[in-house]
């Protein structure tokens, strides 16, 4: 495993997301790969991770990522992406409101021997998403 087939290998899972396609998302994950979110807590598997990115481009279909930042340590890469969209559909049990979403990511993976996604985390501010999309609301600060 090299630093080269990381990159490439990094770049291709990030086009799957830009294709917003759940099965090319989950094949670059390990059969067994474990993905953790603060959306969807923690994933085990290809089908529980293709279902993750299912859910999500349907709550935003017109989702799209950014790289901010790509760096390789092997056998680690760490993405730095932006992500923006229109909520239209359900999301945690709020029909769409046509509100636009823009949350920084940060997502760190694993690879193991067959460049696969053996673990990967996601972070990013998901109470600050929520509030974007409606589903929390914030009270002003009082003086």
């Amino acid at each position: 495993m090299t630093r080269e087939d990381l990159q490439v290998t990094a770049e291709n899972y990030v086009k799957a997301w830009q294709g917003r396609d759940p099965v090319a998302i989950a094949q670059h994950h390990a059969p067994d790969g474990v993905m953790e979110s603060p959306i969807y807590s923690t994933l085990q598997g290809r089908k529980a991770i293709e279902d993750a990115a299912r859910s999500f481009f349907t709550s935003f279909p017109d989702a799209r990522l950014t790289i901010d930042a790509l760096i390789v340590d092997v056998p680690r890469v760490a993405v730095f992406t932006t992500m923006d969209g229109k909520h239209v559909n359900d999301f945690f049990g709020m029909p769409g409101t046509n509100r636009h979403l823009e949350f920084r990511n940060a997502w760190l993976l694993e690879m193991n021997d067959d460049l696969l996604i053996a673990f990967g985390r996601r972070i990013y501010d998901f109470t600050g998403l929520l509030l974007q999309v409606g589903i929390l609301r914030a009270k002003p600060a009082k003086p």
